[in-house]
């Protein structure tokens, strides 16, 4: 074998030991959760209570509830992938200051939450807790279905399966196969990608008044992605853009993401 097959061959063989690694270890790309348990007090949380929700399966999954003033929704709130529920602290302050109620659940595996997470229980979980949010009294009408990044997946499966008196998603996706594309382009990530999160699949589902918030700025998951979501999804239906926004900064002082969202519900209640 002359020296350029041997190359080839070394080459091939690295490039599919990249791949495997990619296909074992893919979920480590997608969840980066901060799993230590801290208590709303500990983060300085006033009015903020915990829930500990039992699945079918036996797992314990963490939320914290801040409930609603009368007249107010709730958000029933799924975050993004890294972190946990105590670093959105300002993100419930945010609207709980507009006198609104929060429900945040923890994904498996972030924020004191038992197992590990995949789009199946992620999902799974959220109609849990979305039965629990309405054992609390909130009325179905009253709860606005909210996904942050990842979360935006899950909220907007949700939201077909679920009544709800509005779907909010901050930077989503088309689907975590296309993210995956744009940052990994050599690897072959459609053909082995097991939790997709494919929302351009179900949004289409969803008939319920839909807010989207997105940067143009947005590094991670492009606008155009938002916009193209926009497009498909069923009216009435709403595009924020932020000039300035990136994919972590919608509530940083100037972008007020809870404004736009509290302006919103007021034209859709007027509706």
């Amino acid at each position: 074998m002359s020296w350029a097959l041997k190359l080839i061959a070394s080459l091939v063989a690295v490039y599919l030991l990249l791949v495997l690694a990619g296909y074992l270890l893919q979920r480590r790309f997608i969840y980066y959760p901060s799993p230590e348990r801290v208590l709303p007090a500990q983060a300085g949380m006033v009015g903020v209570e915990e829930r500990m929700l039992t699945m079918p399966d036996g797992v314990r999954v963490v939320a914290w509830h801040a409930k609603a003033k009368p007249g107010n929704p709730t958000l029933l709130y799924f975050h993004g992938n890294g972190g946990s529920i105590s670093g959105r602290g300002s993100r419930i302050r945010a609207y709980t200051s507009l006198g609104w109620g929060v429900y945040m659940m923890s994904y498996r595996g972030y924020g004191g939450s038992g197992g590990a997470p995949s789009e199946t229980a992620n999902v799974a979980d959220a109609r849990i807790a979305y039965g629990a949010l309405l054992q609390e009294g909130v009325p179905a009408e009253s709860v606005i279905l909210y996904g942050e990044s990842l979360g935006s997946g899950v909220a907007a499966r949700l939201a077909t399966e679920r009544k709800a008196g509005g779907l909010v998603l901050e930077s989503p996706y088309t689907s975590i196969v296309d993210v995956a594309r744009r940052q990994f382009p050599w690897v072959p990530v459609g053909l082995f990608l097991v939790d997709r999160y494919e929302t351009e699949k179900v949004l289409p589902q969803v008939r319920m008044p839909l807010l989207i918030l997105h940067g143009r700025l947005d590094g991670l998951i492009p606008f155009e992605m938002g916009e193209k979501l926009l497009g498909i999804a069923n009216p009435p239906k709403e595009l924020v853009a932020f000039r300035d926004g990136g994919h972590n900064n919608l509530y940083a002082a100037g972008n007020d993401a809870q404004l736009k969202v509290q302006a919103w519900w007021e034209r859709v209640k007027g509706q």
